[in-house]
Order: C-alpha cells, then structure tokens, then sequence
C-alpha cells in the first residue's frame, strides 16, 4: 500500500462539506446533470419541504457528494441538501442516532454495536449486493505471508476497525472454521492505521473493505476471505435519524433524499468511469484503484427484506455469544423501511 493511501486514509473521522446542494435560497447549484428534473418531488409539490437541510453522512468517501454535482439529481429539490464525511461506520452510526446527520450508509455491524449501546435510529433500506460473488470487503494478508486459509489465523494479530462490518467478517471468517476471538489478537485500529499496520507488517491479517482492500491487492496483499456467503451477507445499510423518521412530514421529504440517492448510484454504476472519478476526487486515490473498488462491488438499493433482518440478526447473535457486545439487540426493533414495498433502484433512470 503506498504512503499516498495511507495518508489519504488518515483524514479527519469527520469532515463536514461547506457545499450545500440544490434547494432554495443561497444554496449552490450544479448546471445540471442527466438526472435533473427527473422526479415528481419539485418544489412545486411539496413547498412545506423547503424549510429543511438534510445532512447526508458519506462513509469514507464514496463518491455520493460528487455524484450529486455530476448527475444534478438533487437541482429541483425543495430543500437543501449537505454531506458529512466519516472514517468508517460506527462514528456515522452515533451521529445519526444523536440527530447531528439525517441519513448514510454503513456495513452490516455498526448498527448492532450502536444499537447495543443506544438508539435514535432505525436501519431505513439496504443496499444488495449485486453479485454474490463480489464483496465490499474482505481479509487480507500480505503477499509473502505465510497464511494461506483461515484456520491459518489462529494465533495470529488480525487488524480490524472495531464495531465495523470488517470486524463482522473476522469475526464471522472465524467462526466458519470454529474458531473464536479467544484463537487470536484482534488488534483494533482505525482504517488509517490498521493501513501503516498492515503495511509495516505489525499485524499479521486485515480485516477491511474497499477502497482500501482494492489498494491492497493490487499492491500485492492475498485474500483469504471474502465477506461474501456462507460466511457474511453482501449488504450495506443505509441508518436514519428518529429525529427525522418520527415527523411526518420530514419523513416524507427524507424518503425523496434517500430516492434521489439510490437514482445517484444506479446512475453511477451504469457510468463506472464516472463513478471512479468521483470515488478518486472525494478520496485521492488513483483513479485505477477507483476503478477497482466500483468494480469489486456492483449493487441496487431497496427495501429491507425479511431476509436481511434475518442475516443481520444472526451476525447481532453472532457478535452477543463471542462477547463482543454485551447487551443483545432484537433487529427488527431498530428496522423502519423508507421506501415503498418493491422498490429497486435497478429500475430507476
């Protein structure tokens, strides 16, 4: 991994943009992309909206602040629209829960471990992965290394970002093999240093998505497990804030936020070199290894499926019976679905 990814992973775990996005007022517009004008959500029909700024929380750069410039999808919203950057998911997770952002995206865990710990938020929708045989993250280890399988861990430092889907993985990778954290070091680093950690070659394995994963196999690192099935669902989710989903008429402007979001993303995969430059501006990665990352991981945004709640659920179980949360969560609980029964954004243009 070079020093460039390493200092690019090393930014602020939150970074607020300074940009609002469509909207009335002041707010900055783009020219218009090629999904301008494109839903029936104007100011127009829904004039009570335009006293809201919603705050979407990026995790890690994934191109949605830049894609919304490019694809123009939020130029004829009745309210304003901000992003907030976070490290990785579970930060994003408490910011949502305290009201700070309204909506974004994480892995499978951070909303079990943030709802182990406290609510103010629901699981709204999930991204599918579109390819189970592609993961969004994975367990790496270094190109000389001598592991070559899992049950090659034991014993072994495997860093993870503690509370997040990458530390589901490891901890799901394990258990596939029948083994427990107890078999070996979990050594919880942020993403920035699980990055000069692996690099240094003071952790033996990684546990880590993409970009930096792509990075890293390109560099040379193996991958010794994929966070696909049978060991791990290929899910994100996307979290919001009660403050918004319990106010009827903010709910209702928060569902179009999270439509014209999923519209950005199925737009975006259509468009991979598009999608790459804006993952490349937002991050500073290579536009390569952008290019990599929009590839390891096709998916569409939807509902969320009782299957999904099933999943997530064994993963909570999971992590409760290993001890890594100490305080069992009950997922449909923390589950309120945004969007209407059938959604895909696969069929939206």
């Amino acid at each position: 991994m070079s020093h460039k990814t390493v200092r690019t992973l090393g930014a602020a775990v939150l970074l607020v943009a300074a940009t609002a996005l469509a909207g009335c007022g002041g707010a900055e517009k783009s020219a218009g992309g090629p999904l301008s004008k494109s839903t029936d959500s104007t100011a127009a029909n829904h004039p009570e909206w335009s006293q809201y700024t919603f705050t979407i929380g990026d995790n890690g750069g994934d191109g949605s602040e830049e894609l919304a410039k490019i694809t123009g999808a939020f130029d004829d919203a009745p309210y304003k629209v901000k992003f907030a950057r976070f490290d990785y998911g579970p930060p994003l997770v408490q910011a949502t829960a305290t009201g700070d952002i309204d909506l974004g995206y994480v892995g499978t865990v951070p909303p079990i471990t943030g709802a182990a710990k406290q609510y103010g938020f629901k699981i709204v929708a999930t991204q599918h992965g579109a390819d189970p045989t592609k993961a969004a993250e994975n367990i790496i280890v270094p190109k000389d290394s001598p592991i070559q399988t899992i049950a090659d861990l034991k014993g072994k430092k495997i860093g993870i970002p503690q509370g997040s889907s990458a530390h589901g993985l490891a901890l799901l990778a394990l258990k596939s093999v029948g083994l427990t954290p107890k078999d070996v070091e979990f050594v919880y680093l942020s993403p920035a240093a699980g990055a000069t950690a692996f690099n240094t070659g003071k952790v033996d394995a990684w546990s880590i998505w993409n970009p930096p994963s792509a990075i890293a196999v390109g560099d040379g690192a193996r991958i010794i497990a994929k966070g696909i099935p049978p060991i791990d669902q290929v899910n994100n989710y996307y979290v919001a804030t009660d403050k918004s989903l319990n106010d009827p008429t903010r709910r209702a402007a928060l569902a179009d936020v999270l439509t014209r979001v999923a519209r950005i993303f199925n737009w975006a995969q259509k468009n991979p070199d598009q999608y790459a430059k804006a993952i490349a501006t937002e991050t500073g990665i290579s536009i390569k290894d952008a290019r990599e990352t929009v590839d390891a991981y096709p998916f569409k945004i939807s509902q969320v499926l009782p299957e999904d709640i099933k999943a997530e659920q064994q993963l909570s179980d999971a992590f409760f019976e290993a001890g890594e949360i100490t305080k069992q969560v009950d997922v449909a609980t923390i589950t309120d679905n945004l969007l209407p029964a059938g959604f895909d954004s696969s069929t939206l243009s």
